[in-house]
């Protein structure tokens, strides 16, 4: 960023800003500040003390006070936030931020090496290697070499606009010159990050203040971009790794000497020029896979030594006219790959097992071990997920145990460590009560799980509370989880068609619940009374129904009660629906409590019936055709073509099978192809022939 000898002059020019507060002064202070921002935030190598740096700034701010018209947005004084953000407002990333396609062996490198010199045309592909930061994703977008706007990921489509506290990560300029690269406007991709010795340093704080530690770093960071006070969030020590330019609007005639870059190695170290936290000393450029592996197992070796968490490292096509050709999916780039490092994994104590009762009354046992840090998170609870696992394993309470986390995500015991038994351990015993309702529980002959089948009990009711207004039931947004245990816990919830007689007034009377949000809950209470038929089916819980099962149900029947009057038999007509499927489904609409339910949420203002059932008999190009689609689309994205299907009265199924008339295969086909091509019924058309028999 600075030269030898530009900061010689800097430094020299120091008592002159001083001395004579000009306009040129000031500027040339900025400047200085700036230096030593990027000396103390980037190179992590400061020229000056804290306290020579504070002097500056106070000296900054002083001229400042006395001559208002001396601010300018990218002034070191203006990070600091003077007030509260009462809301985050969601905004459109310019491009998308797509999820990576994960790699956890050699072999899913070779694979995707293969694939991508299919699409390059290329023998030897030359890739860039950098490490996969395990924080919270940003998007910063620059005008006019000023930084205009900084959002979280949220979707991958909009996020949530954080620019206040953005602007408290010192490592995030305020104003890069841009412009001497012909750039007018610039996309920034990075990641958020705690380093690991202040993350301890802010948990030690907390535990002094009797207050709760944070778990991980990547919570703490993601957690500290949507705090309300932007001051707050500058106490966090924050910084950003930016790692990716997403897009550029400008002209390239403009530039002053610099080229903008051709490769993805050079658009970082650009960055690092300009005075961003790149990952560029971490990075290499290899020619051919071969190197790939060789560097991803090397830097795995030393991971531990990093300031940082990094769960992985990213591959990426280095030439950015390649990666253009190569293009995307609507899930993933295809000219880059995560590859994971391997599970991490530490020793514990097994304490006590708890049993937990789920929306559909399973019994699930889970372990309560000493706390043990594993890959940056603190483990203290863990599924052992049925009778059968506990007994495979042989475990007991008081054992030593093997803990893991698969993918650097779930944690489980992979093991006891019977060596190191002293004979005081306990056996694991089951209940035969139901631990909350104490109904006594029942065992399926072909399921390795106990079930509480009391539809009454109320872990259950409370589960399927939180199933029912969730984002892909009802979507009652304001709602979930955390309300819907206050509620019923203050019993001013008790089932579901509760959610539509919730006393208001009185949820008006709780901490935290201000008018805004009263009217927002409210407006989303009464928005999900017109939500489709197949989403009140999936949000009902019934046990085994997804939501491609929903979706057949809801285009069987003209009201959703006609299910009472159906047969097993009938049931398993339908496509999709096998016998394990059509009996779960029987049970319910066979049980009074239910169909009590379904009568009350209809006099509440629930729909019943399918509205778009005379649609789709009106509409019968499809009609009485099953449809799966498989691999990757090019021209319609996933959903929009399902859409299309059901739109013209055809099913979509969940999997390959005799009841499937047509299997759409994309690029990149799997398992799924292969199963159809051994079954003659099936018709297998490309996207092509999909979208000429749309067209006929």
């Amino acid at each position: 960023m600075y030269t030898a000898t530009q900061t010689k002059e800097l430094q020299h020019l120091t008592s002159a800003a001083l001395q004579n507060p000009d306009n040129t002064a000031i500027t040339i202070l900025k400047e200085i500040l700036r230096f030593h921002e990027y000396r103390y935030y980037i190179l992590n190598d400061p020229l000056i003390s804290d306290a020579e740096y504070d002097n500056l700034y106070k000296q900054l701010e002083k001229f400042e006070k006395n001559d208002p018209t001396l601010i300018t947005p990218d002034s070191p004084t203006q990070r600091v936030g003077s007030s509260l953000n009462n809301a985050f407002v969601t905004i459109q990333h310019l491009v998308p931020m797509l999820s990576l396609e994960n790699s956890y062996n050699v072999a899913d490198l070779l694979d995707w090496d293969r694939k991508a010199k299919e699409l390059t045309g290329l023998e030897t592909v030359e890739y860039c290697i950098e490490p996969k930061f395990d924080g919270a994703s940003i998007s910063l977008i620059y005008e006019n070499d000023l930084l205009s706007r900084g959002a979280t990921r949220g979707d991958g489509v909009e996020g949530e606009e954080i620019t206040n506290n953005i602007k408290q990560i010192k490592s995030v300029p305020l104003s890069a010159k841009f412009s001497e690269y012909g750039i007018d406007q610039i996309e920034i991709r990075g990641e958020v990050l705690i380093n690991k010795n202040n993350f301890k340093k802010y948990n030690d704080q907390l535990t002094e203040q009797n207050l709760p530690p944070l778990a991980n770093p990547r919570n703490a960071a993601a957690g500290s971009l949507r705090m309300k006070d932007p001051k707050e969030v500058g106490k966090r020590n924050l910084e950003a790794f930016l790692y990716h330019v997403s897009y550029i609007t400008g002209n390239r005639q403009l530039a002053t000497g610099n080229k903008q870059p051709t490769t993805h190695y050079g658009m970082l170290e650009m960055l690092w020029q300009l005075g961003f936290k790149s990952p560029i000393k971490e990075m290499t450029v290899v020619k051919g896979i071969d190197g790939v592996i060789n560097y991803v197992q090397a830097f795995e070796a030393k991971r531990d030594g990093l300031p940082y968490e990094i769960d992985g490292m990213v591959i990426k096509v280095n030439e950015l006219a390649l990666q253009d050709k190569m293009g995307m999916t609507t899930h993933h780039p295809r000219w880059a790959i995560a590859y994971k490092f391997k599970a991490r994994q530490a020793t514990s104590k097994l304490l006590k097992v708890e049993f937990q009762v789920g929306r559909t009354g399973s019994i699930t046992p889970v372990a309560k071990i000493e706390p043990v840090p594993i890959g940056g998170v603190t483990v203290s609870s863990i599924s052992l997920f049925n009778e059968d696992v506990v007994r495979e394993k042989d475990l007991r309470i008081g054992d030593t145990v093997l803990v893991e986390r698969a993918g650097d995500v779930i944690p489980y015991i992979v093991k006891p460590l019977t060596e190191l038994r002293s004979g005081t351990e306990e056996a694991i015993i089951f209940p035969k009560k139901c631990p909350v309702c104490h109904d006594e529980l029942y065992k399926p002959e072909d399921e390795a799980v106990w079930r509480c089948i009391n539809i009454n009990c109320e872990a259950q009711v409370v589960e399927r509370i939180i199933h029912f207004v969730s984002k892909d039931a009802m979507d009652i947004k304001s709602f979930g989880e955390a309300n819907v245990r206050k509620f019923y816990e203050l019993g001013l919830l008790k089932d579901i068609p509760g959610i539509y007689t919730l006393d208001f007034e009185a949820v008006a009377k709780l901490e935290g619940f201000g008018k805004k949000s009263i009217d927002n809950l409210q407006l989303a209470v009464e928005a999900s009374k017109s939500q489709p038929l197949h989403r009140l089916i999936f949000a009902l819980g019934i046990r085994y129904v997804g939501e491609t099962t929903a979706k057949t149900l809801a285009n069987a029947v003209s009201k959703l009660t006609d299910f009472a009057d159906y047969t097993e038999e009938q049931l398993q007509a339908l496509d999709d629906v096998g016998v394990k499927v059509s009996a779960s489904i029987y049970r319910f609409f066979r049980n009074e409590d239910n169909l009590k339910m379904l009568e009350k949420l209809e006099q509440l203002g629930i729909s019943l019936t399918n509205t778009k059932k005379k649609e789709h008999e009106a509409s019968t190009t499809f009609a009485g055709k099953s449809f799966l689609f498989t691999g990757t689309l090019t021209q319609l994205k996933r959903s929009e073509a399902e859409a299309m299907v059901e739109d013209k009265g055809g099913n979509i199924l969940g999997g390959v099978s005799s009841k499937l008339n047509y299997l759409i295969v994309g690029a990149d086909a799997g398992s799924k192809l292969e199963k159809a091509k051994k079954i003659p019924t099936i018709n297998i058309l490309t996207e092509e022939d999909f979208l000429k028999m749309l067209s006929n």
